[in-house]
């Protein structure tokens, strides 16, 4: 499903690690940890076709339209955007042909399903942080996209949008798609996620979450 040859990334002539060689099967779940400024975000960008790489290739095994769906850290939105909440969600639609009854009924689904309902109409600078985030991980329930790329999905997340992020993380893992994300919280990896990407002094190490983890106790990662 990801298939990553001699890959190196970062400002020009100085990539961030040595180059990395990893293959992801399909319906893989995957998690990238290390330290501020390893490259972790900048990766997964470079895997979803948003950043070029330095040098070496990225294969995907998925269709060129719809085959990914990519969240981004909500730093990067313009919260001055004059939309509400309801019309980013429905962005996830976007590509997609629906007739408008089923498209209201899954929007109203997702909306549900992250605890968004009286939000609907709420513009983008007056939702928290938390409901950003929500909202952000409800627009990309409605993708069907069978590789899904998250940066940093906990963000801003209080403890029920944590739960909800793992529910639907294992649902979307189970329905056979392929995640791929970054977390700084180790122990949710350790607990919820079976193999991971470290990024550690240049270099890349790919293996078991908790092997991983338990080398690196006292690694500082965001």
């Amino acid at each position: 499903m990801i298939r990553c040859q001699t890959l190196s990334w970062g400002a020009p002539g100085q990539p961030l690690t040595l180059p990395l060689t990893l293959s992801l099967e399909h319906g893989s779940l995957s998690a990238i940890i290390g330290a501020n400024g390893c490259g972790k975000s900048s990766l997964l960008k470079v895997i979803a076709g948003l950043q070029k790489p330095l040098s070496g290739k990225v294969a995907l095994g998925v269709p060129r339209q719809g085959g990914l769906a990519f969240l981004p850290q909500q730093q990067h939105l313009d919260r001055q955007f004059p939309i509400s909440l309801e019309e980013l969600v429905a962005a996830g639609f976007w590509g997609r042909r629906l007739s408008t009854q089923l498209r209201a009924q899954r929007l109203a689904n997702a909306l549900e399903n992250w605890h968004l309902g009286g939000l609907e109409q709420r513009p983008l600078m007056a939702l928290s942080g938390g409901e950003l985030q929500r909202a952000l991980l409800a627009r990309l329930s409605l993708t069907d996209a069978p590789l899904l790329l998250l940066d940093e999905p906990h963000a801003a997340l209080d403890e029920l949008g944590q739960q909800l992020l793992w529910q639907h993380i294992h649902a979307w893992h189970s329905e056979g798609r392929t995640l791929l994300m970054v977390c700084h919280d180790l122990a949710a990896v350790r607990q919820h996620i079976p193999q991971t990407l470290l990024i550690k002094n240049r270099e890349c190490v790919f293996g078991p979450s908790t092997e991983l983890i338990q080398q690196t106790p006292n690694m500082q990662v965001a």
